[in-house]
């Protein structure tokens, strides 16, 4: 066997850029590296705090240290780069730009092939932490648009325990009191949406009680895993012959 050099670690194909927190990670979270059933690479970007980018925008400054960091996940070898929150969907097309790898910046990137598997009238419901910063913009970022794809934005209630752990940086979580705030949000999305198909994460930290909202909807639940997976696989062909 025959193997090229070049870089220092191998085997780390898809590289995760994350934020800069310090909460809990359950196994299922992005930020928990045994969610994969391969390696992955992390890459802190120092200063990308959940305040500056849980609102209507990321905060446009922080675009720079992403690219630094995107290029630096190129140099050391990964084929493909992620991050670990969904609100970051309009630095896609920067990023994307600045390598020469794939880049998928947020699962909401999914929502055109969801929305080509299901009938014309069914809606995909987004569930967000904050419901109210989500926008056309976020999806514009990714390359659609709610004018275009029919979606139903689920936010949690504002007193929710889930985004005073993950947005307010808690250091201790309790998973059975998150599975059920979101066995609750998807109960109140299956009552008011008229037409549900599907559901897609925006948030990375809710992937850990995908199966749990899933049996709860009876719909199939997209997350950024689905996508990491995917792309993982699309990098490394089953072989057959």
């Amino acid at each position: 066997m025959k193997l090229k050099g070049g870089f220092t670690n191998y085997g780390q194909q898809v590289g995760v850029l994350m934020l800069d927190t310090r909460f809990p990670r359950p196994p299922g979270d992005i930020g928990n590296a045994t969610s994969f059933d391969f390696p992955v690479r992390y890459k802190t970007v120092k200063g990308a705090v959940q305040s500056k980018i849980m609102g209507d925008h990321p905060e446009g400054d922080l675009i720079g240290p992403f690219i630094e960091a995107a290029r630096e996940l190129e140099a050391e070898g990964v084929r493909a780069i992620t991050t670990s929150c969904g609100f970051l969907a309009p630095f896609q097309k920067q990023l994307a730009a600045a390598v020469n790898i794939p880049v998928f910046v947020s699962a909401l990137i999914q929502a055109p092939l969801i929305h080509a598997m299901l009938g014309p009238d069914k809606i995909i419901g987004v569930f967000t932490e904050r419901g109210h910063h989500l926008n056309d913009d976020h999806f514009k970022g990714v390359g659609w648009s709610v004018k275009d794809i029919p979606t139903y934005i689920q936010g949690m209630k504002p007193d929710a325990v889930f985004p005073a752990t993950y947005i307010g940086g808690r250091l201790e979580l309790d998973t059975d009191v998150l599975k059920e705030e979101m066995l609750e949000m998807t109960r109140e999305f299956m009552r008011n949406c008229p037409n549900p198909g599907a559901i897609l994460f925006e948030c990375t930290n809710m992937c850990p009680f995908s199966s749990f909202v899933a049996a709860e909807s009876g719909l199939p639940v997209f997350d950024i895993n689905t996508l990491i997976n995917t792309v993982f696989s699309a990098n490394n062909p089953r072989r057959y012959l």
